[in-house]
């Protein structure tokens, strides 16, 4: 009977564990990179979730036929609405106002847009890992290819042998941090765009809502007329 040998591949958990300590450092950072964004991500994705359904119901009851005095009181019910914020801040700076003098419709605007902006800034933390995720990380895969591709032409080197056996084990080494590389790098970037368009949404809200907070003050100032 006829011997025959089977030359088995090493599978890619091998090809890690067999990894030159360099190449499994850039394993490693890019999970953990993977790790940090898919984390950001649920977590972005409630908190976006949370803050629209807390916006829907505080709208209610601004176009309901509340008081400014009871809306304010029902604000901090609703601790994950940003327009909630804007009020609260329009709220205020309206009672400072009428105190000393009568409401500036130009303060109040600063006061507004402020306040969004303030509520903006504050949805925007985190994000910036995600955009460092989705530009760097194909850049540091490809620093463990360069490195996977580096050993192999040193062993070859080493052996004077060009043949499959020599220079499979790097190669594979290369292959895998390239894919990890662009697994952690493909859904940060669609991520950051997603958040950065929901983002805008949530500016575009809270602006048209500083404008029927004005409207509501050119209304009240008109009455008293």
């Amino acid at each position: 009977m006829e011997n025959t040998s089977i030359t088995t591949t090493p599978g890619i958990l091998e090809s890690i564990l067999l990894a030159s300590p360099i190449v499994q450092g850039t394993l490693l950072i890019l999970i953990g990179m993977s790790i940090m964004t898919w984390a950001i991500i649920f977590f972005k994705k409630a908190e976006i979730k949370k803050i629209k359904m807390a916006n829907k119901e505080f709208d209610d009851l601004f176009d309901s036929n509340l008081s400014m005095n009871e809306l304010y009181d029902e604000a901090d019910d609703h601790p994950n609405s940003t327009i909630a914020k804007v009020y609260r801040s329009a709220y205020e700076h309206i009672k400072d106002q009428s105190l000393s003098s009568k409401v500036e419709v130009a303060t109040l605007e600063r006061v507004l847009r402020k306040s969004t902006e303030n509520e903006i800034e504050l949805l925007e933390s985190k994000l910036t890992f995600l955009a460092t995720t989705g530009s760097t990380g194909p850049f540091i895969g490809l620093f463990g290819t360069v490195w996977g591709i580096m050993g192999s032409f040193h062993k070859i080197g080493q052996t004077g042998m060009a043949n499959l056996a020599v220079v499979a084990p790097g190669i594979s080494e290369a292959l895998v941090a390239t894919a990890v590389g662009l697994a952690a790098a493909i859904p940060a970037t669609i991520a950051y765009n997603y958040f950065v368009n929901q983002l805008r949404l949530q500016e575009n809200t809270l602006n048209h809502f500083s404008g029927d907070i004005l409207n509501l003050i050119d209304k009240f100032k008109g009455s008293n007329n």
